[in-house]
């Protein structure tokens, strides 16, 4: 087997692992950790009695998320619908004409220089003609409809002063062609928790909603990079 096909074989093994592999984690949405206990309290060992510390349960806290670290699901209720027309028409004419002046009776007349014989070209005079038109016609039209729905559990990553919950997390779903990512994050007010511990994402403030993918059908609805180059602003044509 020579070099070449070795490369070749390489490269095609990496570009199969790639198709096969395991979603990646994004750091800014990881999921938040409370913080340690400053006398952590050790279980003891059952003893067949009824109360037992560090075994115990809070039957009247609220159970809704308020401290770095508790869970909170959030409702994805987005559904957007733009619509936007333009249409612009822009025109230009000039001109500007300057006469041959008359100076002592006479209009100036002069010859080219390096022109020779020069009397038979005083001729030329001072009368000028300019005249420039420009025209532009540009139109647009653009509509947009996006609708996302679904559940998605986060974090809380820190209480701000005002009792704001800041939030975010992440949800990494592999698929048999590819990986599927929702990540979201913003600010939640702790009124607009519902008792069963969810809120919709349509009360999330500064929210910053991700849904995106990577793999063969992401790729396939995907512009190509020189066809991305004749429809952008770069392109001079």
């Amino acid at each position: 087997m020579t070099t070449r096909s070795i490369h070749l074989l390489l490269l095609a093994a990496a570009m199969l692992a790639g198709c096969n592999s395991t979603p990646r984690r994004d750091p800014s949405y990881a999921a938040s950790l409370p913080a340690p206990l400053e006398v952590p309290q050790a279980r003891q060992a059952a003893t067949g009695s009824i109360y037992q510390a560090g075994y115990d349960i809070v039957l009247f806290e609220d159970s809704r998320a308020r401290r770095i670290g508790d869970i909170l699901t959030i409702r994805l209720t987005e559904s957007t619908n733009a619509t936007k027309s333009q249409s612009n028409d822009i025109s230009k004419d000039q001109e500007t004409s300057v006469t041959n002046p008359t100076l002592l009776g006479a209009n100036p007349a002069f010859g080219l220089p390096g022109v020779l014989p020069l009397s038979d070209t005083l001729n030329n005079s001072l009368e000028t003609n300019l005249e420039s038109n420009s025209a532009f016609s540009g139109e647009s039209d653009t509509a947009q409809r996006n609708s996302l729905t679904g559940d998605i559990s986060v974090t809380i990553a820190d209480v701000l002063p005002n009792g704001n919950l800041l939030v975010r997390g992440e949800k990494r779903l592999n698929l048999n062609s590819g990986n599927e990512y929702v990540k979201i994050s913003g600010i939640v007010r702790p009124f607009d928790i519902a008792a069963n511990n969810t809120v919709p994402s349509t009360k999330v403030a500064d929210a910053t909603i991700i849904y995106t993918g990577e793999g063969a059908e992401a790729d396939a609805g995907k512009i190509g990079w020189l066809a991305r180059f004749f429809v952008s602003a770069l392109f001079p044509f």
